[in-house]
C-alpha cells in the first residue's frame, strides 16, 4: 500500500492548480471556441434522452459519492447525473474517440497538464490504481491537455515511470472548455467518475491520493453497487 503523503499534494498545491487554469485564460485554458466533438458552452442537462436516463441515477450517485471518504472525501455526488458519452479526444492510437467508446465499463476520467504541479504528483498514483484495479469493467483514462505536440507530456510521463496509463490527449482545449461549460471543471487537474453507460456519477476539482485504500474501496463500491 502506496504511503498516504507519497503522491497526494500538499493544500498549497491545490490553490496552484487553480491559480494556473486561472493565468492560463488567454492561452491555454479557458477559453470559448471548441474545436472537436466537444459541445460548446451550452449545455442542457436532461434535454437528451441520454441525460434523462442518467438522472433517474441521483440515488446510485449519492450511494456512490458517500463511499469517498478520507483521501478522496472532495468527490461530490453528480447533481444531477448527466450523460457524458460526448466527451471527445484522441486515444492512445491517436484517433478521435468519445466517452462512449467505453461503454459497459466504469471510467475515472482524469484531465492533466504538465504545467500543472498537483496533476504531476497525482500522477504515479493514478498509474497505481490503473495497474491494480484496471480491468475489463474499470479503467483510469487520464486525458493530457498540453499545448502543442506530444513531447512533453510524453517525456514527463517516461521519466516519471508511468507504465499502465493509455496515453490519451486533446491539445485543443475543446474537453476543458466542454466541463467547464457544465460547470464541472475550475482549474486542473479535475476527476470524473464515469458508469459503464457514459453517466457522471461524481466529480471533483483537484487532486486525490489515487492509490490508497480510500479510492480503491471508491472503486469497489462504483463497481458493486
Amino acid at each position: 500500500m502506496a504511503d498516504g503523503n507519497r503522491f497526494f499534494p500538499a493544500p498549497r498545491l491545490i490553490l496552484a492548480a487553480l491559480v494556473a487554469g486561472a493565468l492560463a485564460g488567454a492561452v491555454a485554458v479557458y477559453v470559448s471556441e471548441s474545436r472537436s466533438g466537444n459541445a460548446p458552452a451550452q449545455v442542457a442537462v436532461g434535454g437528451s434522452k441520454d441525460d434523462v436516463a442518467c438522472a433517474a441515477k441521483s440515488g446510485r450517485a449519492k450511494k456512490i459519492a458517500a463511499a469517498a471518504t478520507g483521501e478522496v472525501a472532495a468527490l461530490l455526488p453528480a447533481d444531477p447525473p448527466q450523460s457524458m458519452k460526448s466527451l471527445a479526444f484522441n486515444g492512445p492510437d491517436g484517433k478521435p474517440m468519445t466517452i462512449a467508446d467505453h461503454a459497459g465499463k466504469t471510467v475515472l476520467l482524469n484531465l492533466w497538464a504538465t504545467w500543472c504541479a498537483p496533476c504531476r504528483a497525482e500522477m504515479p498514483a493514478l498509474d497505481a490504481l490503473q495497474k491494480e484495479k484496471g480491468s475489463d469493467s474499470f479503467q483510469v483514462v487520464a486525458v493530457n491537455v498540453d499545448a502543442g505536440d506530444d513531447v512533453k507530456p510524453k517525456k514527463f510521463l517516461k521519466e516519471t515511470g508511468v507504465e499502465a496509463l493509455g496515453y490519451y490527449r486533446d491539445s485543443t482545449v475543446a474537453l476543458f472548455n466542454d466541463l467547464k461549460a457544465r460547470g464541472l471543471a475550475l482549474g486542473l487537474p479535475v476527476t470524473m467518475l464515469i458508469d459503464g453507460e457514459g453517466c457522471l456519477i461524481a466529480h471533483m476539482n483537484g487532486p486525490a491520493e489515487w492509490s490508497g485504500p480510500d479510492a480503491r474501496r471508491l472503486v469497489e463500491t462504483a463497481l458493486g453497487s
